[in-house]
């Protein structure tokens, strides 16, 4: 993977969540007040320009031609995860982890993560761009940030030479990650979160299996997996959605929610933007059960 593809996927959901973050405050999904560090020059006047409504509907149209759905299935999914993540906290969780946290800033924009330990870990490049981009803020003490390439370190050797106290709750976001991994990547994984505390929670985000082996079936599939792979972002993993909760269960968790784009984007738009495609994106929600 380039890793100017790799900054580019990441800018993506960061320009759709800056664009979100313009709208007033009784309209939008949620506030991302950093999301535009994150942008080249171009994007980020692109983002500023949003809040007039005209240019919002250009910008929309132009997203939606190269990307089919793409915009609201991310802004739908970045509530959805919020809205998880908050569940997960109640639900007992103390401390937080991230895995290939791109450009997310939970850590820093969620009221109810404040004072909370929230692991960042992703690769070294990814993770010092987004250091340079944050750097002259105040970062603050409860979040830290790990780098790890996968290539030369597991996640089993991150957590040993750091500590991690597999003790705690935890509660995990694993977003726009697995669709790019092996089996054998997915696998550990897994057997690394199945070391956690039962009542940890996972959130994660896949593509139905079907869009790997028949993109034709859904709306831009087809355009979609060949710029990816265009991009050396090849996705080369997939779920069939009734064989997740056999899954999950070899490795201690129980399915809690499994939501495709559809599902969310009517959640949360409703009437306000009606689009098809990214209907094989999905956000599941599990919880690791007592041994």
């Amino acid at each position: 993977m380039k890793e100017s593809a790799s900054s580019k996927t990441a800018q993506y959901m960061a320009l759709f969540r800056a664009m979100e973050t313009t709208r007033s405050k009784t309209k939008r999904l949620f506030t991302d007040k950093y999301a535009h560090l994150f942008l080249p020059p171009g994007l980020k006047v692109a983002a500023r320009l949003s809040h007039l409504r005209a240019f919002r509907k250009v910008a929309e149209n132009i997203i939606h031609k190269k990307i089919p759905g793409a915009y609201t299935s991310g802004i739908a999914r970045t509530r959805l995860i919020d809205e998880l993540l908050e569940e997960a906290v109640r639900k007992g969780a103390r401390q937080v982890m991230i895995l290939g946290a791109g450009f997310d800033t939970r850590g820093l924009r969620l009221p109810f993560l404040h004072g909370m330990p929230v692991i960042e870990i992703d690769h070294p490049n990814t993770a010092r761009y987004k250091l340079s981009r944050l750097s002259g803020l105040h970062i603050p003490r409860h979040i830290r940030y790990y780098q790890i390439d996968f290539n030369k370190q597991s996640l089993d050797q991150l957590g040993a030479q750091h500590h991690f106290d597999f003790s705690v709750p935890t509660a995990f976001v694993w977003e726009g990650v697995t669709n790019y991994l092996t089996a054998e990547a997915i696998d550990n994984t897994f057997g690394f979160l199945q070391r956690f505390a039962p009542g940890s929670h996972v959130i994660f985000t896949y593509v139905h299996q079907e869009v790997l082996d028949n993109p034709a079936a859904f709306t831009g599939g087809e355009k979609l997996l060949k710029e990816v792979a265009g991009l050396e972002e090849k996705w080369t993993f997939g779920f069939v959605p009734s064989s997740l909760p056999g899954f999950l269960q070899r490795y201690g968790f129980s399915l809690l929610k499994d939501l495709g784009a559809d599902e969310y984007r009517s959640l949360y738009l409703g009437g306000r933007e009606k689009e098809e495609g990214y209907e094989f994106y999905r956000v599941a929600f599990a919880r690791r059960l007592s041994d």
